[in-house]
């Protein structure tokens, strides 16, 4: 007689997204205060439960979607938390995922209605349960794609100086990069175009914009960046 699967223990199955934005030259975190018990009222990250007719995946761009009003977001999964105690409200498995949007680009209003906040990720406040080593193994992830790969192309404007996207890293980063040596880097991978226009706020001889090339991840063989 086979046995009944009823029998076995049950457990809540839940999604959270570190969602990433860039602005005012600095890497930021979206968070909202968490609305019932335990810890009502402390920030916490965005989430939510998988429905029993979805993946994790589809749950997290559901997530992802009620709150920026975006699809099509770059999405990732970072890591299972799974320690029976992690969450003093019941037994919660969390399969988390980190995000990256153009601020903006994103529904202000949702925000609102969500009570999410953006904070600059070096200042970001204590959160709930685990949610801190969440956003650590996310950030961990960030900058390895990042030493892999050019992301800017999620974070940054259409056309963007190399003085921005060098910004950019070292936002994400947290620490400096020697201006030249990441010039040299960034255009020998040839996954940039540079545009005929330029940007003239820094200075009056200016600096040209360049965007991404379609595939720029095809194009890069070795580390953009070694931490």
């Amino acid at each position: 007689m086979p046995v009944s699967l009823y029998k076995h223990p049950k457990h809540l199955v839940a999604v959270d997204c570190i969602i990433f934005g860039y602005e005012d030259d600095e890497l930021k975190l979206l968070l909202s205060p968490r609305r019932f018990q335990p810890a009502q009222g402390e920030w916490s990250l965005m989430g939510g439960w998988v429905q029993n007719n979805e993946t994790v995946e589809k749950a997290a761009e559901r997530v992802l979607y009620q709150i920026t009003g975006l699809k099509d977001i770059y999405l990732e999964q970072v890591h299972v938390f799974s320690n029976p105690e992690r969450d003093p409200g019941g037994r919660v498995i969390s399969v988390v995922f980190y995000a990256m949007i153009r601020i903006d680009r994103h529904d202000k209003d949702l925000l609102k209605e969500h009570g999410a906040v953006w904070w600059t990720f070096s200042e970001k406040p204590d959160l709930i349960f685990d949610h801190d080593q969440m956003v650590e193994y996310a950030h961990e992830k960030l900058k390895l794609k990042a030493g892999y790969s050019l992301i800017g192309e999620n974070l940054l404007p259409e056309k963007f100086t190399i003085l921005q996207l060098r910004t950019l890293y070292e936002a994400i980063f947290q620490r400096k990069f020697d201006p030249g040596n990441f010039r040299k880097k960034i255009l020998s991978l040839k996954v940039l175009e540079k545009l005929k226009d330029k940007n003239t706020t820094a200075s009056k001889k200016g600096a040209f914009y360049y965007r991404f090339k379609k595939h720029p991840e095809e194009f890069i063989h070795e580390r953009i960046v070694k931490q």
